[in-house]
């Protein structure tokens, strides 16, 4: 049996091996999948997921980044037996044992997720698609190019989070968290570009519904499992948020990498960047030094990105969900459009507590906004 030592599995070195993988001989399978998924052939949907299926004694042979490959190219039949209105685990039972022990193994969820339908996906001609449209692929790519960022990204939170607001690297953490989630703003550029909200509603979004098995439903490969929401519990969510925030951010726990779901445990619970830069102000701004001050400009100008990318977001959002085009209520991370709005309101409202420093308010008003019986001025 493989011992392969389950490290960072955002690694690009590990990337690009779990692409270069095919350890269900699935690539023709995986080429037909999208005539099959044209014609709504579930019969023949089920019998290659099931000739694809290994025993649970092949499974016991493969490396870690085999079973990343093999989680990824059985994910695209789930979703798509799914996507024409059958359980996976009803039409293959077979499969069910199986998946379990990819989950296992890879210290994952039981099926595929964002991860392996982008980041671990081959591309190309090896490339997995449900439909092989062109506008799938561009969806492909926009997540896939969120993620070396993001990686780094998440690192320089957990930086942040054991960093007072008093010391010199504070502000240097934020400005290199800000360029950082730069990727996420060309990623929602590019996809508006190129990508239309009625492909998106009508067509694609129905291969990410849930699927069920032994008994516990189980996300599609959302974008919205892109953890933008770890940033967000560093800077403010943990002690800023919302209840209906807080509880997505713990229904999409579960779906994160192994290392990034350890960030979250770690960070729960702690003072965000926000309530600390806040706390060091003092009321009224008294302790203001020209280190906070630094600090509280460069969480400003990191909330104005965050803020960019998320209004870009809802205005797609908006587009895809709106009752006369959608065929789900909610999307398919289980986010509303209401909770994306409420998101947003929130990041602006944390944005106008830190004020943006000199850079952000008229000459002569603090820095921080004023606090009241030991809350927050919001």
């Amino acid at each position: 049996m493989h011992t392969t030592h389950l490290t960072d599995l955002s690694t690009l070195s590990r990337i690009a091996n779990v692409r270069g993988l095919d350890p269900l001989s699935a690539d023709q399978a995986c080429q037909h999948l999208r005539a099959m998924n044209h014609n709504a052939d579930v019969p023949a949907l089920a019998n290659a997921l099931r000739v694809l299926t290994p025993g649970l004694d092949e499974v016991e042979t493969y490396s870690v980044d085999e079973c990343l490959a093999a989680m990824r190219d059985l994910g695209m039949f789930l979703g798509s037996i799914k996507r024409h209105g059958t359980e996976p685990a009803s039409a293959v039972p077979e499969v069910v044992p199986v998946l379990r022990e990819l989950g296992r193994r890879t210290e994952m969820v039981p099926r595929d997720t964002v991860h392996h339908y982008t980041t671990w996906n081959p591309v190309g001609h090896r490339q997995r698609m449900y439909t092989g449209d062109p506008q799938e692929s561009v969806l492909q790519e926009s997540v896939r190019m969120v993620f070396p960022a993001l990686r780094h990204g998440l690192d320089l939170c957990d930086e942040l989070s054991d960093t007072a607001p008093g010391e010199d690297r504070f502000a240097p953490l934020l400005d290199a968290l800000t360029t950082r989630l730069g990727a996420m703003v060309d990623s929602i550029d590019l996809v508006l570009r190129e990508v239309s909200p009625v492909f998106f509603a009508r067509v694609l979004r129905a291969y990410f519904e849930e699927v069920t098995l032994d008994g516990k439903v189980l996300l599609g490969p959302a974008a919205a499992q892109v953890p933008l929401w770890l940033v967000d519990q560093v800077i403010w969510a943990s002690d800023l948020g919302s209840p209906d925030y807080e509880e997505f951010i713990r229904d999409s726990v579960p779906y994160s990498l192994p290392r990034w779901r350890h960030y979250y445990a770690r960070w729960e619970g702690r003072p965000s960047a926000v309530s600390r830069l806040l706390a060091a102000y003092g009321p009224s701004g008294v302790n203001e030094t020209p280190v906070l001050r630094r600090g509280a400009e460069s969480l400003f100008r990191l909330l104005r990105t965050v803020v960019v990318f998320r209004g870009r977001h809802l205005g797609i959002a908006r587009q895809a969900y709106q009752a006369d085009l959608r065929l789900y209520p909610v999307g398919s991370g289980g986010a509303s459009v209401e909770l994306l709005r409420q998101i947003i309101d929130l990041t602006r409202q944390n944005s106008g507590l830190v004020g943006g420093g000199r850079a952000g308010r008229p000459t002569g008003t603090p820095a921080v906004p004023r606090q009241r019986d030991g809350g927050v001025r919001v």
